[in-house]
């Protein structure tokens, strides 16, 4: 199966969920400050991986600061049962689903600029011509990105992140660092994800997280990035151990997006061939 360019990928909400529900965010909060592109994974039609820890992809995982992130990851968890997940749980107990999806709609709307100035670093200019006429239709016909018109014009959604563009152009992952409030990172990402914030054209166009538009962003995109990712946290509680479980899906899927935006592809094996047929015994 190949992770090139497709025209078909699943909604911006439905790749955030995969990327969370494999465990690969133990916790929401500043995470959503980055433009919802990224998130995306943010993100590319890409298998999700397994919740559980895969022993040799873990191992493979360069996490010098082990006991530190652990330390981290309690926290983050601890922050997010005090903090985020009352929060969630009450948006989604008073908000209708077609709202939820609304909102979640407007949110990665908001994120297509980020995301079209990565298409262009990464020297895809057909992707970003795509998501540029998509945040053009879904701003105006969509009402502000509310609801994604450009899908059903063919116009599929394609995240890209600087974590992304990054790896696209050599970069390797680096450490692995989990930061409570953010969740799981690489020092790739983890740069990434700052320049996803402080070049966000959105953001300054508007003047910044300082205004009430910037603020009032905020404050949505945590409240629909945790809504949307309430299952992970449920699964990661029937994890063996949680922190394996979110480091090796968080390396898994962030691979897994690199591949794709590398045209990379994976080679599985095709379970409707039919089997070949015995050789033949050779003759006494």
């Amino acid at each position: 199966m190949s992770l090139r360019e497709q025209d078909q990928s699943p909604r911006p909400t439905t790749q955030e969920r995969r990327f969370v529900a494999a465990g690969a965010i133990a916790a929401a909060g500043l995470l959503a400050l980055a433009p919802a592109a990224h998130a995306e994974d943010q993100i590319p039609a890409v298998p999700a991986p397994a919740a559980s820890a895969d022993s040799t992809t873990a191992a493979a995982v360069y996490d010098p600061i082990e006991g530190f992130n652990r330390g981290s990851f309690k926290v983050g968890m601890g922050l997010d049962k005090a903090l985020f997940s009352p929060i969630a749980h009450g948006y989604i107990a008073v908000t209708p689903k077609v709202v939820r999806t609304g909102v979640s709609n407007a949110v990665y709307n908001l994120g297509e600029p980020n995301t079209i100035m990565n298409h262009v670093l990464q020297g895809k200019p057909k992707r970003a011509m795509r998501s540029t006429t998509r945040f053009i239709v879904n701003s105006t016909v969509g009402v502000l990105g509310l609801f994604d018109v450009a899908a059903k014009m063919h116009l599929p959604p394609r995240g890209a992140d600087f974590g992304q563009t990054f790896g696209v152009w050599g970069a390797g992952p680096g450490a692995y660092l989990y930061v409570p409030g953010m969740g799981p990172l690489n020092v790739r990402d983890g740069v990434g994800r700052a320049l996803d914030i402080v070049t966000d054209p959105v953001s300054l166009y508007v003047g910044g997280f300082s205004t009430d538009f910037g603020k009032a962003r905020t404050g949505v995109t945590i409240v629909d990035l945790r809504a949307a990712t309430d299952p992970a946290f449920h699964a990661l509680e029937d994890a063996a151990d949680p922190y394996v479980t979110t480091r090796s899906a968080y390396s898994q899927y962030r691979d897994a997006i690199v591949r794709e935006a590398t045209g990379a592809a994976e080679d599985l094996p095709d379970f409707d061939a039919p089997l070949p047929s015995p050789a033949p015994a050779p003759k006494p």
